[in-house]
């Protein structure tokens, strides 16, 4: 029982036997006023090299609307000591303009903890926030929106894995780090989509618990001998294409080139020229130059990379993650301002859960 309920049950006041509560990020660093956000020839000036970065997918008449938040998150980012992460499905004026780190979501957490940095922002998810206070719990770990969710993740819950150990008695389990801490917590090891089979085999082991993918799973089955044991997860955006689509697309235009992320279901992937995470996605189109290329992923991530990749016409039969989406430049500001909706996990879970991702971090792969 808390402390709290201990307290009113007896009558007595809380803080009890000299315990104080926890002082939220917004009382350890204070509020701040907001600043002003007119689109001033200022403004417009200092914002210039990085409207640079975005101009191929942010037409002209957009930035006055974005420039001015840009200028004020990384303003006061010097002022928090705060360092920004956004996923590779955030929108291009978060990616280009106000991160500092890009990636996906264990690189994101990974590089954070290289930073001197006091507070750290998630551009992303729910659970990829939750990784970052894991492998850096000494930081203050904010999410612009405590809704920004993941249909992955909310796929499976820590009974789910306990009673699947119960089932399948002394198979090990890689959990995907698109799952919940109480989720990891479970696991024996983490694994993302850049580094799942390498991940499965280090194991030693002839089967695998492999969750909660389930087309993740079909593709690694598919690159290793181990069996794979996998759970019915699926991410929205990636389940949404269909191998017919993708067919259609290559009888329009036999010479474009389809690369597509393994969270797709195997139809998908049978269509596609390449398989890979979206970081090795965004690596094939900068050493590939595919003249055109269709990605079969998140919108935003074709948008991120054709900003880089001029050169390369990107077609979009793509879907949008309403998760992702939450995030945005005036809740990242007004995170910035009140440093509310801070990322708090439960000790006895971090704990374990932090086993499961550092063993992860620590292969030599």
């Amino acid at each position: 029982m808390a402390l709290s309920s201990v307290a009113s049950a007896f009558g007595l006041p809380f803080p009890l036997f000299g315990v104080q509560p926890a002082r939220s990020a917004a009382e350890r660093y204070g509020v701040l006023p907001r600043p002003n956000l007119d689109y001033t020839p200022e403004v417009a000036r200092e914002t210039a090299h990085l409207y640079e970065r975005v101009k191929h997918v942010i037409p002209p008449m957009e930035w006055p609307v974005h420039a001015p938040f840009v200028k004020a998150i990384n303003d006061l980012k010097k002022v928090r000591n705060a360092v920004l992460l956004a996923h590779n499905y955030q929108t291009p004026e978060i990616y280009h303009c106000v991160a500092d780190v890009v990636g996906d979501s264990f690189a994101l957490a990974r590089e954070a903890a290289k930073s001197d940095a006091d507070v750290i922002i998630q551009g992303g998810v729910h659970f990829m926030a939750e990784t970052s206070k894991l492998l850096n719990p000494d930081k203050t770990v904010l999410i612009p929106d405590m809704l920004s969710g993941c249909s992955l993740a909310e796929s499976i819950t820590a009974e789910d894995v306990r009673a699947l150990k119960r089932q399948y008695p002394g198979v090990p389990v890689a959990v995907y780090v698109n799952t919940s801490a109480a989720v990891k917590a479970e696991a024996d090891i983490c694994l993302t989509s850049g580094n799942a089979v390498e991940v499965i085999e280090s194991l030693g082991t002839p089967e695998v618990l492999c969750l909660p993918d389930e087309y993740l799973a079909a593709w690694i089955a598919t690159q290793t001998k181990v069996k794979i044991i996998s759970w019915k997860g699926h991410c929205e955006v990636h389940e949404r294409f269909t191998g017919e689509e993708l067919r259609r697309l290559r009888e329009d235009d036999p010479t474009i080139t389809i690369i597509a992320h393994p969270e797709c279901p195997p139809d998908v992937l049978a269509e596609a020229d390449f398989t890979g995470s979206t970081a090795k996605m965004q690596d094939y189109v900068a050493t590939r130059k595919p003249k055109r290329v269709v990605m079969i992923t998140e919108c935003s991530m074709a948008d991120n990379i054709a900003s880089m990749s001029p050169e390369t016409e990107f077609l979009r039969p793509c879907n949008l993650c309403p998760h992702m989406k939450r995030i945005t430049l005036p809740k990242i500001l007004d995170s910035l301002l009140t440093m509310r909706d801070e990322i708090l996990i439960d000790p006895l879970i971090a704990e374990r859960a932090r086993r499961s991702v550092e063993r992860m971090v620590n292969l030599k792969i």
